[in-house]
């Protein structure tokens, strides 16, 4: 019986060493969670850029040497609507501030106004204006974005440039009337020219992303192109000839336009890595 107690006594005395033991042993922690990268940061970069749209044209006055000799009223001036198109290249630096630099064709539209010229109480006259105007525009602009909904942003910006403004085609038909001359008529040509002048717009629009690639933008421009004037005149019948002193001033135009946007280096679409089981 005493062998027996004493091998029980042992047996416990090994056991609890041996829960003791376990006791001092440090517990495993469980493996960490993964945690995936975070998304790229703000992305910025070059992108093409490519327009179509839809100009609305006025000018302010026509003048001339004898609009500025006597009292004269300028009816009916405007143009009838023509086509735009430009490309462009651009840089965007973040996510709310870009510019681009483009060159823009704006297609003939057709010039129609009168100057009426009231020379004494009983002298009246009126020049009646045809041709037509076009113009290659140069124009640096910048822009701010406001924010992006339903991958929808609405967008607002600025340019400064240039517009070579072309007038072709254009045409003095004259009438007078006074006591001495009765009723007479005139017709004046012009050769066709073009000028420089400086260009700035405003623009309002929104863009919207249909991949991290590529953007569709409807926007408004509100484009101030400066003047316009044709070059020499010349009488129908060959009576006068000279140098014109006619120009078109303030030529203003509001245009709508539908445009894309390449991005030549977006960073991919982000995807977390796949993770196995061992």
């Amino acid at each position: 019986m005493r062998s027996v107690k004493s091998l029980l006594a042992a047996g416990a005395a090994s056991l609890i060493s041996s829960m003791a033991f376990a006791a001092d042993m440090p517990i495993a922690a469980p493996p960490p969670m993964y945690a995936p990268p975070a998304p790229p940061a703000d992305f910025g970069g070059w992108y093409l850029r490519g327009d179509v749209g839809m100009t609305n044209q006025s000018a302010k006055r026509i003048e001339s040497s004898t609009a500025q000799a006597y009292p004269t009223t300028t009816e009916g001036l405007g143009f009838d609507s023509s086509p735009l198109f430009d490309l462009g290249v651009g840089y965007r630096f973040n996510n709310w501030f870009r510019t681009d630099v483009i060159g823009q064709y704006r297609g003939k539209a057709n010039l129609h106004g009168a100057n009426n010229v009231f020379y004494s109480a009983t002298d009246f006259g009126a020049n009646n204006y045809s041709g037509s105007k076009s113009e290659w525009v140069v124009m640096a602009n910048a822009y701010v974005d406001l924010g992006t909904w339903w991958c929808i942003t609405p967008f607002i910006g600025a340019g400064v440039g240039g517009s070579y403004n072309k007038l072709s085609g254009f045409r003095d038909n004259g009438t007078r009337i006074n006591p001495v001359d009765g009723l007479t008529n005139s017709v004046t040509y012009f050769g066709d020219n073009g000028k420089w002048n400086l260009a700035w717009a405003a623009h309002a629009g929104l863009a919207y992303k249909v991949n991290p690639g590529f953007t569709v933008e409807l926007a408004y421009s509100y484009m101030n192109l400066g003047d316009a004037a044709p070059g020499n005149y010349r009488a129908f019948d060959n009576t006068i000839s000279g140098p014109s002193t006619i120009k078109i001033r303030e030529l203003t135009s509001h245009d709508v336009k539908l445009g894309v946007r390449w991005d030549l280096n977006s960073p991919p679409a982000y995807m977390p890595p796949l993770v196995t089981k061992g």
